[in-house]
Parts: structure tokens; sequence; C-alpha cells
């Protein structure tokens, strides 16, 4: 129909006459009350935003000199974090004399990460940058598990 007879049938509903391709031969409209559909678009964009779940990286620093409580204490915090969901970077602070033995620090690091490995994943190797050795940890996703205990149940 004319663009002129969809305006007067739009008109008569009470609707607002939209086009939805302008540039096709002939142009595609179509009946609808637009208030509510930008109301509705809205809702829906709100709701969206209000469900996802932003990734931030939590760091968890130490020396290479740590107790074994302090240690557990740090570990535990690391868990929390990754089962939160967020991604954890694990430091450890050379000073002094410390920057002669960095063996030390990565294998406390790659202790830690072996500590971690339930819940998460390394991304990367124990790296040192200037007096900071870090590595990176993320939270195992549905993918990353390891169908252990569910594939016994299942046969």
């Amino acid at each position: 129909m004319s663009a002129q007879e969809a305006l007067k049938a739009a008109e008569e509903q009470g609707l607002d006459l939209v086009k939805i391709s302008p540039n096709a031969v002939p142009p595609v409209c179509k009946l609808m009350d637009y208030g509510k559909f930008r109301f509705e678009q809205t809702k829906r964009e709100k709701e969206a935003r209000k469900n996802q779940h932003v990734v931030e990286i939590k760091e968890i620093r130490m020396s290479p000199s740590i107790d074994v409580n302090d240690f557990n204490v740090k570990l535990r915090n690391a868990v929390k974090f990754l089962s939160e969901g967020n991604r954890v970077k694990v430091t450890v602070r050379f000073r002094g004399r410390e920057m002669a033995h960095t063996d030390i620090g990565r294998d406390l690091l790659l202790k830690f990460a072996e500590g971690c490995a339930e819940v998460s994943t390394l991304d990367k190797d124990p790296k040192l940058d200037g007096r900071h050795m870090s590595i990176f940890l993320s939270a195992k996703t549905a993918k990353d598990a390891k169908p252990g205990k569910d594939a016994k149940s299942k046969s």
C-alpha cells in the first residue's frame, strides 16, 4: 500500500508507522506503539546489564620468606576470589639480597598455583618483571572441569 494509506491506517488504530527497512524497494513499514516498544527495549537492556558479571583482577602479594600460616591465609583468600569468578594475580616481591634467589619465589608461586588447582587454571608461567615475579590464575569454567565423578556415576 502507499505511504499515505499506511499512515492513515496507523492513525485510525492509534498506532505509529515505523519504517523497518527504509532502503528496501518498496520500503517495509510496521504498525506499532513506538513508545511502548522503546520502553520494553530499555527494560530488556537494563535487565541484561543487571545480570552481567564484570571479572575483576584481584592481587595477592607475598614475599619469598612467607610463613606457612600466612601462605595458607592468602591461599584461602585466592580460592574465595576465584570461586566468585574473578581472576587472581599472585605477586612475589623481592627485596635486597632476595633478588639472588628468584628460584625460591618461582617455587612459591608454583606451589600457590598447585594449591588453587581444583578451582583455577594457570594462565601464564611465573614471570620476573623488575623486582616482582607474578602469575595469573583464572577460575575454571564448566568446560575446563574434568569429567571425573560425573563419568563414573553414569556407567
